[in-house]
């Protein structure tokens, strides 16, 4: 007998932080493109009710930390991705800004990002993103441009459907289990979340 939908689990309510980090974005120079592109590929990935906080702030480091801070000792996100500020330029201190917040560095999602964007351009090598954790709020620093953002995030597909290399996203559910935050659910059609079968909670019917 198939449970009711009334009592099946509800979805965990996640709250995420995103950071646009760009001097001229910020000043209005031009429209920044970051936020509306992490909500968009983030608002088809997720199947759980998210509440965002959106930061668009200039490429100061110090302002970088202190948004980052807020974001997770005083916002208490779960989860916060920045675009913007990860390249060699002078004024790109990104990286710098989110070590400086952190409790503990996860290096090999900046590995997994520069593993993707590699299959499309040779200078992905200049790119500096990373990943930390402070207290139980997982940090990514994702790359400026709207398509570079999607593609890191959902990584790689041949022809057929069939993925390629994976998207860093697929390791970011589990990573907030152990750390002790909501459990969140992907659609697999976008990019499916990997867990070890201990640690699957029953599948949601759609």
């Amino acid at each position: 007998m198939n449970p009711s939908p009334a009592s099946e689990p509800s979805f965990d309510t996640v709250r995420i932080g995103l950071v646009s980090i760009s001097d001229r974005a910020s000043t209005g120079v031009y429209e920044d493109k970051g936020l509306p592109a992490l909500r968009d590929w983030l608002g088809r990935a997720l199947r759980n009710p998210v509440t965002y906080v959106e930061r668009l702030i200039p490429d100061d480091r110090l302002q970088i930390a202190n948004t980052l801070c807020e974001l997770v000792d005083a916002v208490h996100c779960d989860l916060v991705l920045t675009t913007g500020g990860t390249g060699p330029a002078p004024r790109d201190v990104t990286p710098e800004a989110t070590l400086d917040v952190a409790d503990k560095e996860m290096p090999g999602f900046g590995e997994q990002m520069r593993r993707i964007s590699l299959h499309y351009v040779p200078t992905a090598i200049l790119s500096r993103q990373t990943a930390v954790i402070r207290a139980r709020t997982l940090i990514i620093n994702l790359p400026g441009q709207p398509k570079s953002i999607a593609e890191t995030l959902e990584g790689l597909r041949q022809t057929d459907g069939q993925t390629l290399v994976p998207g860093l996203f697929a390791a970011v559910p589990y990573c907030i289990d152990l750390i002790g935050g909501p459990y969140l659910e992907t659609d697999p059609a976008i990019c499916a979340a990997f867990r070890p079968k201990s640690a699957q909670r029953p599948a949601h019917s759609r």
